[in-house]
């Protein structure tokens, strides 16, 4: 269908506002808002080609301009992942990552080559095309993805890293392979590595230099004192772009690597405003995710997918055999659990990068010519996508909490000073903490500090019930009423069976109206009066205490590992990490503060007390997960 300008206006407008919609929907049904998004481009596009007399959104809709658009879009997208990607996160996946990025993209890379050949009766020039573009599964999907299921940081930032890097891997090696092979440019083996890395190098360059650059404008100019959060956005907006151009026009598609390397760098250096660049970014690439998914999906022709048994054949391949394949080889010998690596052996979505790229691809290749070629690599890639997608980001919480991957649950109602700093205290811990609370203010505060907040009145069973209560394994009652408090945990202790309660009492003479429900209490007069205590005689253990989770760690747990009963502690030494220690064991009621003679036994209750990674390491060895 073609538009003139102000028509132009209201569909660019119409797609951003169900862009929102579908966003919003996401986060209420807690799924990736990609399922909403594709849906809406095919009602957008095919589906309205079968009930209207044109399309809504044609190739000719944005003119010449699409491939601009998308390429812009594309770079802020990988720019907003690559922003979020922790450098001190990485030892926690570190070497699952790199085998995920080498390993793992080659079995990707090679297998779906081959069974789209072999499947689909394809070319091999293209059947690798593809299989370059759908080595991506990208952080456009898979973040969405982990705000839904919290799964561990090493899972996620597994996850998040393989996204990224693959996606600036995918983009480049795709353009290589397409115009290298395809294309026909007869290049040999050596030239085609030496393009694939002098694009990468390229990408590299440019994007520590804009970094740098960025780096230096926000430390030491001055951008306005009045304006000066405002500013800081929009540079780091402005060189997000500016590292694509540059990139670009040096070479084709380094632009994508240029913005990944920038946007590592920038994330990971010290930055003012970081806290307001972080929100105005999120917020720009939920917008233009949006559009572009919406706008590709939309020029899809449903004659285009290969849905018949040639085409199930490369989604089961590829999602079922090919995905599980490379997670467990590339996770061998890792920290990962079998549980883990089957978690993300199933999710393994394909997002932006193979959509965009391909759908450039298919213009290029019917400008030439290739009409059979272009119909093949559309459908192939948005076929797999589609199917991803449910699949993988559809059924991922499903999958997570069958395989019991997301860690320890715990419900704190009440938001206000103490709860926030509980959770925040627990967050660090790496457990899943929803807040409950029904003063409008104190959600939006606790919302804005970035904590999942369930709004509603704790003391209520349907309230407590949405917010996970069922599976919570701790639930904790802080707010200043201590009836409130008395009533949440008679509904935790008596209606939903919860292990552990913990409640605060405000004054004293409440305790025993907890004690008689087997309510762990804290009361607010004893905890003060001891924390003073400590501050006076222990102010060494005081500071240390409350630096919990920043560098050191107390952790207690039970003895589950067989091959550790009957051993002392001396006997153990090699087990336990260096800067960690066993400060306390439980048994049968009775606490011991152990020597090297000590002999542990199955069911013993231990107190590690060191460093915050020594800590972990060794919970997982006297520990290990199911």
């Amino acid at each position: 269908m073609a538009t003139g300008g102000a028509g132009l206006i209201a569909l660019v407008a119409g797609i951003v506002a169900l862009g929102i919609v579908s966003q919003v929907l996401g986060d209420r049904f807690r799924v990736p808002s990609i399922i909403f998004l594709l849906s809406v481009g095919l009602l957008l596009g095919p589906l309205s080609g079968l009930v209207l007399s044109e399309r809504i959104i044609t190739v000719d809709t944005f003119g010449g301009a699409l491939p601009a658009i998308v390429g812009l879009a594309v770079a802020i997208i990988v720019f907003e992942g690559a922003f979020h990607l922790r450098i001190e996160d990485l030892h926690q996946a570190s070497s699952a990552s790199f085998w995920l990025v080498t390993l793992g993209a080659a079995i990707s890379l090679v297998g779906t080559a081959a069974v789209v050949h072999y499947a689909l009766t394809t070319p091999w020039d293209i059947a690798f095309l593809i299989g370059a573009l759908l080595v991506a599964t990208g952080p456009t999907v898979i973040s969405p993805i982990l705000e839904v299921v919290p799964v561990r940081d090493r899972v996620g930032t597994a996850l998040e890293t393989e996204g990224i890097v693959n996606d600036v891997t995918a983009a480049v090696l795709a353009v290589v392979v397409f115009e290298v092979v395809v294309l026909g440019e007869g290049f040999g083996t050596a030239e085609i590595v030496v393009e694939f890395l002098t694009k990468i190098g390229v990408g590299l360059l440019v994007g520590t230099v804009v970094a740098g650059a960025l780096w230096y404008l926000l430390q030491y100019v001055d951008l306005s004192p009045g304006n000066a959060p405002q500013n800081a956005r929009l540079l780091v907006l402005a060189g997000a772009l500016v590292a694509y151009a540059l990139a670009s026009s040096w070479t084709s598609e380094a632009g994508i690597a240029a913005v990944a390397t920038a946007g590592i760098i920038v994330g990971n250096v010290d930055i003012p405003y970081e806290a307001d660049i972080t929100e105005f970014k999120g917020d720009v690439t939920l917008i233009v995710l949006s559009f572009v998914f919406i706008a590709l999906a939309a020029l899809l022709n449903f004659e285009d997918l290969p849905l018949g048994l040639g085409g199930l054949v490369v989604v089961i391949v590829v999602a079922l055999v090919l995905r599980p394949l490379l997670v467990f080889l590339s996770t061998t010998g890792g920290r990962f659990t079998r549980e883990e690596r089957v978690f993300m052996s199933l999710v393994g979505p394909r997002g932006i990068i193979p959509a965009s790229v391909a759908t450039l691809f298919a213009v290029r290749l019917r400008a030439e010519g290739l009409d059979a070629a272009a119909t093949t690599l559309v459908g192939t890639v948005f076929l797999v996508i589609f199917a991803t997608v449910v699949f993988g980001g559809g059924l991922a919480r499903y999958f997570a909490e069958y395989l019991d991957v997301i860690p320890m649950r715990s419900l704190i109602v009440g938001g206000g000073k103490v709860g926030r700093d509980l959770a925040t205290r627990l967050e660090a811990r790496g457990e899943n903490v929803v807040i409950v609370e029904d003063d409008e203010s104190i959600v939006t505060t606790a919302r804005d500090e970035g904590f999942a907040v369930h709004a509603g009145d704790g003391t209520a069973n349907d309230v407590l019930r949405s917010a996970g209560a069922e599976n919570a394994s701790t639930v904790v009652a802080t707010t200043g009423d201590d009836d409130v408090n008395l009533l949440v945990a008679r509904l935790a202790a008596t209606t939903f069976d919860t292990d552990r309660v913990i409640s605060r009492v405000n004054h004293p003479e409440n305790v025993e109206a907890f004690e008689d429900l087997d309510v762990d209490t804290i009361s607010s007069t004893e905890a003060t009066s001891w924390a003073i205590d400590n501050r006076i005689e222990r102010p060494a253990l005081w500071n240390w205490m409350t630096e919990l989770g920043q560098s050191g760690d107390v952790q207690e747990f039970e003895v589950t590992a067989e091959d550790v009963a009957g051993k002392t502690i001396a006997g153990l030494s090699g087990a336990i990490p260096e800067g960690c220690l066993i400060a306390l064991v439980s048994r049968n009621g009775e606490n011991k503060v152990p020597d090297g003679d000590f002999e542990l036994q199955q069911g013993d209750r231990i107190t590690l007390v060191g460093l915050n990674e020594s800590v972990q390491n060794a919970l997982e060895r006297f520990h290990p997960a199911d």
